[in-house]
C-alpha cells in the first residue's frame, strides 16, 4: 500500500513540475501522462558500487574537472529557499549554478565528495574563494557579503545538471530502502561527517535520464549536506555547528556498541537554547533515532569502503574547499580515525 501511495505521489509531482510555462508550446495531455508514468515507474537508486573508488578524484568531485564553472558569471535570480543566502548565476558556457554563501560553503563541498566517493549520489559542487558576478542587484539575504563590483568570497557553486529534475522528497523512515545495508551505510556516512541536519526536506528524489542505451532512474540523494564537520547537533551558534575544526575534533563519533548494533552520536540533542521554539526543538530530538540501532555488519561494510580511500584522496576533498594546509591535515586525521573505528566493529 505504501509503495502504491509513493508511486502515486511521484507521478503527481512529475506531472505538476512538467506543466508548461506561460507562452510555452503545450504538450498533449497523453504525452505528459506518459512522461509522468515513465518517471514514477523508473527504478529507485540510492547507491551504486564505486568500483573505481581508489582512483576517484576527490579534488574535483562528482562533476570532475571538465564540468567545473567557468567565468565570467552573470546574475540570474535570488533563491530565498532554506536558511542560507543563495542566488543563481549563469557562466560563459550558459551553465546555471546555484551559489551558496555562508558557513556551509566549505563543509558542503567536502561532504559531497566523501559521500560520492563511496557510491552515494551527490550534487556537483565546487568551491570558489572569489566569485565576481555581473549585473548583481541588492540581495534580500546576504547583501553584507557582497563587495563592490559584485564580488563575493568563499562560495559554493552547485551545478544545474541537464536531464535531472527534482520530483519530490524522501523520508528516512519511509523510503523504499528501509532496513537495507545501503541506507544504513548512508546513515553512518552522515555520522562520519557530523551532518546533523537530517530533516526529510533535505532529502530529494530526482528523475534522471539514463545514459545512451540506459533507462531513466529515480535517484535518491541527501542533497543538503552543509551542516557538516562541526558539532553533532543543532548547536548554540552557526559558527560552531558547521565547518568548525574544534567542534568536529572534540565530538564523539560512536556512542554505544552491542554485539548486534551500533549507536552513533549524530544527530545529537539540539542545544537547550533552541527550547525558545519548542516545536523545532522536539522535531530535532526526533532526528536522533536516525543514528541509532545500526547493524554492526552494515557499519563495518561502509567502513571497509571508506578505508579504500587513500590519505591523499581524503585531503584532496578538504583542499577543494579552500581550507588552509593545517586545517586540511587536522580534519583529515579525524576522518581517518573514525574510519579506523568502523573497521574495528
Amino acid at each position: 500500500m505504501r509503495k502504491n501511495i509513493q508511486l502515486f505521489t511521484l507521478t503527481i509531482a512529475v506531472a505538476v513540475l512538467s506543466l508548461p510555462a506561460a507562452g510555452a508550446p503545450k504538450k498533449s495531455p497523453k504525452a505528459e501522462e506518459e512522461r509522468a508514468e515513465s518517471a514514477a515507474a523508473a527504478p529507485a537508486v540510492l547507491w551504486r558500487n564505486p568500483e573505481d573508488i581508489k582512483s576517484r578524484n576527490l579534488f574535483y568531485g562528482p562533476g570532475g574537472e571538465k564540468d567545473q564553472p567557468h567565468g565570467p558569471f552573470k546574475f540570474v535570480k535570488e533563491d530565498l529557499d532554506g536558511t542560507n543566502p543563495k542566488f543563481v548565476v549563469r557562466d560563459r558556457d550558459e551553465v546555471k549554478w546555484k551559489v551558496k554563501l555562508g558557513e556551509e560553503a566549505r563543509p558542503e563541498t567536502v561532504a559531497s565528495r566523501l559521500v560520492w566517493a563511496v557510491g552515494y549520489f551527490a550534487n556537483e559542487d565546487y568551491f570558489l574563494p572569489e566569485l565576481q558576478v555581473a549585473d548583481m542587484p541588492r540581495l534580500k539575504r546576504g547583501q553584507n557579503r557582497v563587495l563592490a563590483g559584485g564580488i563575493v568570497h568563499n562560495v559554493r557553486l552547485k551545478r544545474y545538471v541537464k536531464g535531472e529534475e527534482k520530483i519530490g522528497d524522501w523520508q528516512w523512515k519511509g523510503d523504499p530502502f528501509s532496513n537495507t545495508r545501503e541506507l544504513n551505510g548512508l546513515k553512518v556516512t552522515m555520522a562520519l561527517i557530523n551532518n546533523w541536519d537530517l530533516k526529510d526536506e533535505n532529502n530529494h528524489v530526482y528523475a534522471k535520464k539514463g545514459k545512451q542505451g540506459e533507462g531513466a532512474e529515480q535517484v535518491y540523494m541527501v542533497s543538503d549536506v552543509g551542516a557538516s564537520f562541526g558539532s553533532t547537533g543543532f548547536g548554540a551558534t552557526r559558527a560552531g555547528s558547521k565547518g568548525n575544526l574544534h567542534a568536529y575534533t572534540n565530538s564523539k563519533f560512536i556512542s554505544k556498541v552491542t554485539p548486534e548494533f551500533v549507536d552513533f552520536n549524530v544527530p545529537s540533542r539540539p542545544a537547550l537554547i533552541h527550547l525558545v521554539y519548542p516545536p523545532e526543538f522536539i522535531r530535532r530530538l526526533e532526528l536522533r533515532s536516525i543514528g541509532k540501532n545500526i547493524p554492526r555488519g552494515d557499519a563495518r561494510w561502509i567502513g571497509d569502503l571508506l578505508a579504500k580511500l587513500s590519505p591523499e584522496q581524503i585531503r584532496d576533498a578538504f583542499r577543494a574547499a579552500g581550507y588552509a594546509p593545517q586545517e586540511v591535515e587536522a580534519f583529515s586525521e579525524v576522518v581517518e580515525n573514525r574510519i579506523a573505528e568502523l573497521e574495528k566493529l
